[in-house]
């Protein structure tokens, strides 16, 4: 189907094109110039020392829990209402994840609580993920970890340019997670980065993405060196030079991109102000990335009848995100697993369109379309 207001749309142009070109006629796509190049852009724009670009952002945060050496007999704590890549790499890693509740309807993110009274002498680390881009109580987060000696780490995949009290999401634990998905803030169709302020958590990091080998690929290229060492196994998940050129130039349209939709997230909820929805995030900490437009609908509202009214206007929709520990193989991996606040707000949540590129008058066709769903089921009931 071919969208009227799609979900999400790209922002690419000429600018990308000559990157891309560039990199084409160099001779050279793997990792190399262009990547670091990327990394550096990124850590300043990050204000964090270290910046490691990688091949997406599930990639980003296996590396972490890996360079944090947690495997078999861990546990890792992290929000149930997120995409499943962030429980599926601890279960790659062999530790078990134990899933914490959000902290209300209004605020969606990790409930600081509620992963305290989940550490137990196995915890190792936290997951924090920065719903929607807004960001987490990572002061409330951070004293826990410090309290407990665990390792947090920001799943900040949402928050490309998000802040808290000045300091960047990315810097506000002990490393940050970010991907470059093509839905995302800027896109490099597939990537990723960590950033740290740790210098030897990043050396471990560049060693674990590239086989754990003592000497890059381009170096022996150029003839810098001759063979190399493996100072432990590692992977392949390094950035290519195609995705690094991309990611330059659409960094340079992050800030600008993220302004646009403020306003637009804005628009939405000067349209949409008491009328039929709820807006979370309504008292954020610090300035959000606004990644997604999530609401939620009316207790007992049909969502799925909801939504179908919105497509048949052109208008796709998302949900963001099914509970990972409602699916089923978590559900059987970890029966019984109770999270009354995730659980009641999930049957009420629903993504509307929000991205750069989008013009206000979208926004105002999606908003009349949400009240001319609800002043029908109001009529269809009188």
């Amino acid at each position: 189907m071919e969208w009227q207001i799609p979900l999400f749309d790209l922002n690419l142009g000429q600018e990308e094109r000559l990157a891309l070109m560039g990199v084409l006629d160099s001779g050279w796509l793997t990792m190399g110039r262009e990547t670091a190049g990327f990394e550096e852009e990124f850590s300043v724009h990050a204000k964090v020392p270290h910046a490691i670009a990688v091949t997406n952002g599930t990639a980003a945060l296996h590396l972490c829990l890996k360079a944090f050496d947690i495997g078999p007999g861990d546990e890792v704590i992290c929000p149930s209402l997120n995409f499943c890549a962030g429980p599926n790499v601890i279960v790659a890693v062999g530790a078990e994840v134990i899933f914490a509740d959000i902290t209300s309807r209004d605020d969606l993110c990790l409930s600081p609580m509620d992963v305290a009274a989940r550490i137990t002498p196995r915890t190792k680390a936290i997951m924090a993920m920065h719903y929607a881009g807004y960001p987490c109580d990572m002061a409330h987060l951070n004293d826990i970890a410090r309290n407990h000696g665990l390792h947090l780490i920001e799943d900040a995949a949402h928050a490309l340019g998000a802040e808290l009290a000045g300091t960047r999401c990315g810097a506000l634990a002990d490393a940050g997670c970010f991907s470059f998905y093509s839905n995302k803030n800027m896109t490099t169709g597939e990537g990723g980065m960590i950033t740290t302020s740790h210098p030897e958590l990043a050396q471990r990091l560049r060693l674990l993405r590239s086989h754990g080998m003592s000497v890059p690929t381009l170096d022996r290229h150029k003839g810098h060196a001759f063979s190399y060492n493996v100072i432990e196994p590692g992977f392949n998940y390094r950035m290519d030079e195609l995705r690094a050129a991309l990611g330059r130039v659409q960094l340079k349209r992050l800030d600008a991109g993220n302004a646009g939709r403020r306003e637009l997230a804005q628009r939405y909820r000067d349209n949409l102000a008491g009328e039929f929805v709820t807006f979370p995030f309504s008292s954020p900490r610090g300035q959000s990335a606004h990644h997604i437009q999530p609401v939620l609908l009316p207790p007992g509202t049909d969502r799925g009848d909801f939504m179908q009214f919105l497509k048949s206007r052109g208008i796709q929709t998302s949900i963001h995100y099914p509970p990972t520990h409602l699916f089923d193989w978590y559900r059987g991996r970890y029966p019984g697993v109770s999270l009354p606040v995730t659980e009641e707000a999930f049957p009420r949540l629903v993504t509307l369109p929000l991205f750069a590129s989008m013009r206000q008058e979208q926004v105002d066709r999606v908003c009349e379309a949400v009240c001319d769903y609800f002043s029908s089921q109001t009529r269809r009931t009188a």
